[in-house]
């Protein structure tokens, strides 16, 4: 490919093509009395800080992330709304564990349920929710693990909708983070239901039992869990000036304890890291020759925001390198892509990202087609 040196641009302040600021000194991350913790950038993905976090654990409620997940993708398709009448089954009602306390044969909205699932880990609206969507629990269950393919979860097994005891159910703390991540983004819309406190249904007033929804302005969400076997585990997320932390603790000690171990990977996560974006959705990078087209250049950017997890202050220098291919020939669709961008320093490379034609560019002539043949013809031997 063709090498080209570009400016990174909208962040900075640049000199010839590098960035500089002042040295960016990072601490060892906090150890945790957990079996399991992630800290994950929910915009780019990036994990900052693990321990074990691949390690198939037994994932109680948070189980129900993936089951309200499936709720919102079924809401976002078209294929359920808000106002649909769930008819509350004897197997939903005799659930035991955390409820929603929904009454056998009683019509309840997706809308409610969802609610009772997020925010009360009502093992009885995940179980009527399930049915409601695949007929059955079990099947709902394989629904889930198709999700959790697609969603690169790879150390994931469930066999029911609430994270109930069961054999071979289980789950990561980065697998449970993947989920996290897609809900926030997927289905933003939706979201705000998991930074709801309380939830009332049948008369019965059930806090939300994250705590730290109450103790850091910041957290939005998302999802407690605890079984004997699983200890007590929490998936929180929190934004502070642009920047969306994700972190997964699991097998801690106490609800106190999960709520105080979360908070420590949050600090540390936005004391010392920060989400950049380095280029825009559409925005143009080069214009680069276009061989037999009916224009002689095609403009090329990115197809979405370029997003960076970076220290804050980052020490090095960094540039970044457009690695565009040889011979660009017409005809061009758009979102083609025609190269990628290296950002980096000596140190490492940072990330790289796909470059594309940001439009259109059709077959030129005959005579055009076949002049610009002969030329690069000519422009090889040399």
């Amino acid at each position: 490919m063709k090498k080209l040196l570009v400016t990174l641009s909208l962040v900075f302040g640049f000199i010839g093509g590098s960035v500089f600021a002042a040295p960016a000194l990072i601490p060892t991350p906090p150890q945790l009395s957990a079996s399991s913790y992630i800290l994950m950038d929910a915009y780019t993905g990036d994990v900052l800080v693990e321990h074990n976090a691949d390690e198939a654990l037994p994932p109680a409620s948070l189980t129900k992330l993936m089951t309200a997940y499936i709720v919102e993708y079924e809401l976002a398709r078209g294929n359920l709304s808000m106002e649909d009448k769930v008819t509350v089954s004897e197997n939903a009602w005799r659930m035991e564990g955390s409820r929603m306390f929904i009454r056998e044969g009683t019509q309840v909205s997706i809308e409610d349920l969802l609610r009772g699932i997020i925010i009360q880990s009502g093992n009885d609206a995940s179980v009527a929710a399930a049915e409601y969507i695949a007929g059955s629990e079990s099947a709902f269950a394989d629904l889930m693990n198709q999700h959790a393919k697609l969603l690169g979860m790879t150390n994931t097994n469930f066999v029911n909708s609430t994270g109930f005891p069961a054999e071979n159910h289980y789950s990561s703390a980065h697998d449970i983070a993947k989920i996290s991540r897609a809900t926030i983004l997927q289905f933003p819309e939706n979201y705000a239901m998991y930074a709801e406190k309380e939830f009332v249904y049948n008369d019965i007033r059930q806090p939300n039992r994250n705590r730290l929804l109450w103790r850091d302005k910041t957290v939005d969400g998302l999802k407690t869990g605890h079984t004997e076997a699983a200890g007590y585990c929490l998936a929180a997320s929190a934004v502070r000036n642009g920047t969306r932390l994700i972190t997964v603790v699991m097998g801690t000690a106490s609800d106190a304890a999960r709520a105080a171990e979360a908070q420590k990977l949050l600090d540390f996560g936005f004391r010392y890291y920060e989400t950049r974006k380095l280029y825009s959705r559409g925005q143009v990078v080069n214009n680069a020759q276009v061989w037999g087209g009916s224009q002689s250049s095609v403009k090329v950017g990115f197809a979405e925001d370029v997003l960076v997890t970076m220290p804050r202050q980052q020490s090095d220098a960094m540039t970044a390198t457009l690695d565009m291919q040889p011979e660009i020939v017409a005809p061009i669709a758009i979102g083609d892509v025609l190269g990628k961008i290296v950002v980096g320093s000596e140190a490492g490379v940072l990330l790289e990202r796909p470059v594309v034609a940001l439009e259109a560019v059709e077959e030129g002539g005959f005579f055009k087609r076949m002049f610009d043949k002969i030329k690069l013809f000519f422009m090889n031997l040399f």
